[in-house]
């Protein structure tokens, strides 16, 4: 099935968004608006540029030492529809899967009644560092996040038990 993906652009072999050597794909359009956010050229539902497919699996598969794929913004909820479908084939090559949203895990699972590809996406990912940025919580000491109320949330666990497990770090 043929898809579209609007990003704001791409970032290959992060160690700053997630475990491991990461490829960061950054989306395009915002409705959180947050104070200080550090992507803001995100924010335009209409900036950016469309990407396709082949353009993003192709550096997985031409780089066998990145570990992982981080979903960033912009916010990548918005386009779960296509990035569920990414997530399938990112999953299917074996990769660890990351991804960043301004809504709370909570809100993510109501949005999914009425729309799945939400649920989809939750599900296939591993991690997902969740809440908006607050510019009055700004820590740069803390692991994968800019502001105290965000969570990195090990979506494993979560599943397996039931309840939000917090993600601790193994490197």
């Amino acid at each position: 099935m043929a898809w579209e993906l609007r990003i704001s652009g791409t970032v290959m072999d992060s160690i700053v968004d997630g475990p491991g050597l990461r490829y960061v794909i950054f989306t395009q359009g915002c409705p959180h608006h947050c104070r200080g956010c550090q992507n803001p050229q995100t924010h335009a539902f209409d900036g950016g540029r469309v990407a396709g497919w082949e353009e993003l699996l192709q550096p997985l598969e031409e780089n066998p030492l990145l570990g992982g794929v981080t979903f960033s913004g912009g916010e990548p909820f918005v386009q779960a529809e296509p990035l569920a479908q990414l997530a399938r084939e990112i999953k299917a090559m074996g990769k660890h899967l990351m991804t960043y949203s301004g809504y709370t895990y909570e809100e993510l699972r109501k949005q999914e009644m009425s729309r799945p590809a939400v649920g989809e996406l939750l599900d296939l990912a591993d991690i997902l560092v969740d809440g908006p940025y607050r510019e009055e919580e700004r820590d740069l000491t803390l692991l994968y996040r800019g502001s105290a109320n965000q969570r990195v949330i090990d979506l494993k666990k979560t599943r397996d038990c039931g309840t939000v497990i917090l993600y601790r770090s193994e490197y």
